[in-house]
Parts: structure tokens; C-alpha cells; sequence
């Protein structure tokens, strides 16, 4: 069963829990992976993991057969309230960058509606904002209530010992090995933000494939 998606959007290959590394965030992990909480609420600064988590959960559960949407919010242009009718048939529904459409008064009584419904079908939601469920400029309090009906996760950014241990993470599933002189010398050298990390991984390791050597800091020199 495969997620259902708007059109042009699209899961990443690498979110997956197994390559999630969470830091101080086990909890939010254990408890998205799971799945025994109906509601769950992450929140956090951009590159804390939150589209990560919420993406994993989409794929593990198409993987069991589980009919399961994705919606990133942020994306609001190219998206309707309307979308959110009839997601109680999902399984597993996951709403990224709630705070979006905070303010928007169609999509809060959506999200209001949405909400009521799927506690009546037993569905599965995860959300996901920038802050916590009271943060938000909400005109609707009723919502702010229902986006906090299950656990609230506030997800932190993972320090550069972290950064290092998911950048080795990142690499051993590829087949690579990141020493950590190498990995120390990304990070004082690179962007230090996890997207950023993770996007010059994937292209060292089609350079170093593609010339058959080792990542050394002479060979990452060479190519950042």
C-alpha cells in the first residue's frame, strides 16, 4: 500500500527509523515508532528531525500494508483544506508544519473536524509545528487542545558529538567508513546544520565510489 502524497511531493529515500539518530530525542523516537499512542505532537527548530520522524512513520507503515498519507503544510499553495476529507480511512495520517496554517480559519476548523474524526475511526495522527501546541497563533482554542490530546515532544537539535555519530551512522549504510578525524574535519569546515551534512555525505559518497577511495581528509579537500 502505498503513501498517499499531494502531487510533486515525494518521501525521502533516507528517512527511515533505522537511520534516524536521536540524540536526546529517543523518547519522540520510541514513541512514533511504536505506534501504540494515537496522537502524537513533535515540535522543534528546522533540522531537529521532525519531517524525519513523520516521513519514517509514513514509510514503515506502507511497508505493513497500511494505508498512510503525508501532508507537508508548509507547502500550503499547492494544498486545500479540503484535502484533509476523508483521511479517517487512512491508518497512519501525518501532518507536517502545523504552525503553517495557523491564523488560516478554513484550515483550523479542517484540522478541528479532522481530528474529532479520527478519534472516532481510531486513526493514527502525528503533527508536527515549530513550537508547542499553545505556541501557536491559533484563532481556534479548540484546536490548540486537540493538537495536545496525545504526547508533546519537543525534539532538540543534536550537538556536534551527535552530528558526528548520525553522520557515521549515514555512512555505514552506504558501505563507507567515516573516520572521525574526517567527520571532525566536516564539521569545522561545512555548514553544521543536518541537512546540509547529510547532502554533502550523499556527494562524497558518489565521488568516492565513483574513484574507488577511502574518505580521507585529502580526498574530502578535494571535493567540498
Amino acid at each position: 500500500m502505498a503513501v498517499q502524497l499531494p502531487l510533486g511531493i515525494t518521501l525521502a529515500d533516507t528517512a527511515t527509523f533505522d537511520n534516524f539518530y536521536p540524540g536526546d530525542n529517543a523518547a519522540a523516537l520510541h514513541s512514533v515508532r511504536e505506534g501504540t499512542e494515537p496522537f502524537v505532537y513533535l515540535w522543534g527548530g528546522a533540522g531537529s528531525g521532525r519531517t524525519h520522524l513523520l516521513q519514517a512513520a509514513c514509510q514503515a507503515a506502507a511497508a505493513a500494508g497500511q494505508p498512510a498519507v503525508y501532508l507537508p503544510l508548509g507547502d500550503r499553495a499547492e494544498l486545500s483544506p479540503e484535502m484533509l476529507d476523508g483521511l479517517e480511512t487512512m491508518r497512519v495520517v501525518c501532518l507536517d508544519d502545523v504552525d503553517a496554517v495557523a491564523g488560516i480559519e478554513a484550515w483550523e476548523l479542517g484540522l478541528f473536524h479532522l481530528y474529532n474524526r479520527l478519534r472516532e475511526c481510531d486513526t493514527r495522527l502525528l503533527a508536527s509545528a515549530a513550537g508547542a501546541p499553545g505556541a501557536l497563533a491559533l484563532r481556534l482554542p479548540d484546536l490548540a487542545s486537540r493538537l495536545a490530546w496525545g504526547p508533546v515532544f519537543q525534539l532538540h537539535a543534536l550537538s556536534d558529538t551527535d552530528k558526528l555519530a548520525a553522520l557515521q551512522l549515514r555512512a555505514r549504510q552506504r558501505g563507507l567508513e567515516l573516520p572521525d578525524e574526517v567527520g571532525e574535519y566536516l564539521l569545522r569546515r561545512c555548514p553544521r546544520d543536518t541537512h546540509s551534512l547529510f547532502a554533502l555525505l550523499d556527494s562524497l559518497d558518489k565521488a568516492a565510489l565513483a574513484a574507488q577511495r577511502r574518505l580521507t581528509i585529502p580526498f574530502v579537500r578535494e571535493h567540498i
